[in-house]
This record gives structure tokens, C-alpha cells and sequence, in this order.
């Protein structure tokens, strides 16, 4: 316990400084600076009764200052006005008086409000770390390196606060190759976040033991129907429960990269410094359609050489709209980073779709960048 308490010690230190530094703050110094000016302005012309003013400290404490911090301001107003009384000779007087009982009440209500603040917050900082354990369950970390693969993603969902949406991504290394998947849930809230956990939980029993991709999106299929029936979902609501996908293999001895995809916007192919669409030959049905659409699944190959990169997205990046409702214009937009490295080119992906979009929103979006990094042994069949 001893030691425990040496390491948490520190932490608790810091967060000290940090809160101590934060009262620094102009914002935090504003009851204070408040308290100050009316009571400069009162001395230099008492006529124009600037002692009134005393009530909006402890008010916008409340807003900032804990209970403690709050009363402290309030009472440091209370003392203000009383100094001013006693200097205009005021003590006893209605104004006066009446003056300390407004400041007095405000303070009991500010003190209040700075405590139900204070609960609020508590209660957003455990939902928020609620959340953050959810997406470290749901999106587990994909490892940066998978065999001759460097991956990076990039996620953030649309709900205020919120950690988790129902776009996901995952990948994983199969004696098949490197195996990756990026879907996009219809709908939003809780019920998507929970058919997203559904999907990523399929995937990962399955990722290793299907023999190719169409195998892989049949049993990714079949799970969603498993699920709609033990939810007991009416048939119209079933059938409106489907998820777009884009499944892609990238096999360690071959230079090429096998896609599936089930209805999801396609990727984008940076290759040389040029970027290209890699737009499916034939639709695959999205997941939870196949009984209106058919299961064929048709399988793309492109080539997938030594520095290549495959951009993965849902529409939350390529729907995104700006002030005249203009999609995001993304290949365009990432011919400009086409040589940049997985994690730099999200990070630019990241601040410019914040600069194009205007207001809220209103969308998930997710992203990840796959690039071949290990040359292939094309002979031998094996990554060098």
C-alpha cells in the first residue's frame, strides 16, 4: 500500500498544479476582477451605486468555483460591500443592508448551483469513462504493425460525449493473409452501437477459420440473422437492421489485395502518388440483405505492392457536408497527402473535414489506412 500510495501521490500533486494553474485562468479570475472593479468605481463616485454589482460574483462562481470557492467569492463580496458602507458611512441603512442580504441570498443559490454542477460533472466524467471502456471492448486497439502491414484508423462518433457509434473496424492476422473489415451500421444510438458489437464479436470468431472472403461474408451474414431472430425483431424492422461492409484480404505472398464489398463506399487506392477508387466489378448485398438481394459475393483483386495504401472510410467522411451542402470532396482532398505516411494522412483527413464541416455533426465516421510495407518474394511466395 505503501508503495502504492508513492506512485499515486505524484498524480494526485499534479492534478493539484493543474487545477491551481486552471484557477489562473483569466475566466477564473473574472468574480474576482469583478469584485475589484466595482469596488475601485464605488470609491471614485459612490453616487452611481456600483455596490450593487457585489451580487454577480458569487454567481458566475458558481459557474466555475467549487462549493467551497463559491462561498469564499460570495463572502468576499459581502465583505466588499460592508467596507464600502462603513467607508460612506452607510452602516444601518436600507441600501446597505439591504445590499448584504441580496449578496447573502445570491451566495446560498450560486452555492447550490456550484454543487449541482459539481454532481453533473461527476456524472458525465463516469459516463464518459463508461464509454471509453465500451470502445476499448467493442474497438479493441489494432496493432500498428500486422505482418507486412502498417495500419492506423481513425474514429469518432457523431453523439455528443459519446465514444462509441455504430461505424466499426477491425483487423486481424489469419494464415490467409492480413484481414480487415470497416462497416457502417444503419441507424444511430444504442441500438447501432450494440449491432456493431454484434458484427465485430462475428467477425473476430470467424476472421481465421473462413477459407476466403465470400465465406467470411456469409457467415457474417448468417450471425445477423441469428441475431434479428433471438431479438424477437418484427419482420419490417428486421429487414430495415442491415449493415454495409468492405472486407479485404491482403495475403503476405502476393502483391495484391482481395476486396469484398457488401454496399459500403469504396476504398480509395494510393499507388505512386495517384489515387483511384476501387470501385466493386459487381454489388454484394449488404449484411442482413442477402435473403432479398442473393449471397454472391464477388471478389476484386487489385494489385497491393510495397508502399501502396488502401484508404478505408464510412460515409461519415465522404457525406460529410460543408455550409452549401456540398459533399466532401475526399479523393480530391487526399491527392495532396498521397505521400504521406498512414498516420499523418488521417491526422491531415481529421483536421480538414473538421475545417470543412459546418455546425454539428451529425454523422459517425470512421477511417483506416492500410499500407504494404515488407516487400514479397514473388518466387518463393513470401514475404522478404
Amino acid at each position: 500500500m505503501a508503495a502504492l500510495r508513492r506512485v499515486l501521490a505524484p498524480k494526485r500533486f499534479s492534478r493539484r498544479m493543474r487545477e491551481a494553474a486552471r484557477r489562473l485562468e483569466p475566466s477564473f479570475l473574472t468574480p474576482l476582477l469583478v469584485i475589484v472593479l466595482a469596488t475601485v468605481a464605488d470609491i471614485l463616485d459612490p453616487r452611481l451605486e456600483f455596490y450593487r454589482f457585489f451580487g454577480v460574483p458569487p454567481a458566475l462562481a458558481a459557474a466555475m468555483f467549487s462549493v467551497a470557492g463559491t462561498v469564499s467569492i460570495g463572502l468576499l463580496a459581502m465583505a466588499a460591500s460592508f467596507g464600502l458602507a462603513a467607508a460612506h458611512n452607510g452602516l444601518g441603512q436600507t441600501p446597505s443592508t439591504f445590499t448584504l442580504l441580496v449578496v447573502g441570498g445570491v451566495t446560498v443559490a450560486a452555492a447550490y448551483a456550484s454543487r449541482m454542477r459539481q454532481h453533473r460533472e461527476r456524472t458525465l466524467a463516469e459516463v464518459r469513462a463508461v464509454s471509453e471502456t465500451a470502445q476499448r471492448v467493442l474497438l479493441r486497439p489494432v496493432p500498428h504493425r500486422l505482418g507486412p502491414v502498417d495500419v492506423e484508423v481513425l474514429y469518432q462518433a457523431a453523439a455528443a460525449q459519446a465514444r462509441i457509434g455504430g461505424d466499426f473496424y477491425e483487423a486481424r492476422q489469419t494464415r490467409h493473409g492480413v484481414r480487415l473489415i470497416i462497416g457502417d451500421v444503419r441507424g444511430k444510438g444504442l441500438p447501432a452501437v450494440e449491432v456493431a458489437s454484434m458484427m465485430l464479436s462475428s467477425f473476430r470468431v470467424h476472421v481465421r477459420d473462413a477459407p476466403d472472403l465470400p465465406d467470411l461474408a456469409r457467415r457474417l451474414e448468417t450471425d445477423m440473422n441469428y441475431y434479428c431472430e433471438d431479438e424477437s425483431v418484427p419482420g419490417d424492422d428486421a429487414l430495415e437492421r442491415f449493415i454495409t461492409t468492405l472486407i479485404i484480404e491482403i495475403p503476405a505472398g502476393e502483391p495484391v489485395a482481395r476486396l469484398v464489398n457488401c454496399g459500403h463506399p469504396p476504398p480509395l487506392l494510393l499507388h505512386g502518388g495517384e489515387v483511384r477508387e476501387v470501385e466493386p466489378s459487381a454489388p454484394s448485398p449488404p449484411v442482413n440483405m442477402a435473403a432479398l438481394l442473393g449471397d454472391d459475393y464477388q471478389v476484386d483483386t487489385v494489385a497491393f505492392a510495397t508502399g501502396d495504401r488502401l484508404l478505408l472510410y464510412t460515409d461519415g467522411v465522404s457525406e460529410s457536408r460543408d455550409g452549401a451542402g456540398s459533399f466532401y470532396p475526399l479523393a480530391e482532398r487526399v491527392r495532396q497527402w498521397a505521400w504521406a505516411p498512414p498516420r499523418e494522412l488521417l491526422d491531415h483527413l481529421h483536421e480538414d473535414l473538421r475545417a470543412y464541416v459546418v455546425g454539428v455533426r451529425d454523422d459517425d465516421l470512421a477511417a483506416l489506412v492500410a499500407q504494404r510495407v515488407a516487400p514479397v518474394d514473388t518466387v518463393s511466395g513470401r514475404e522478404r
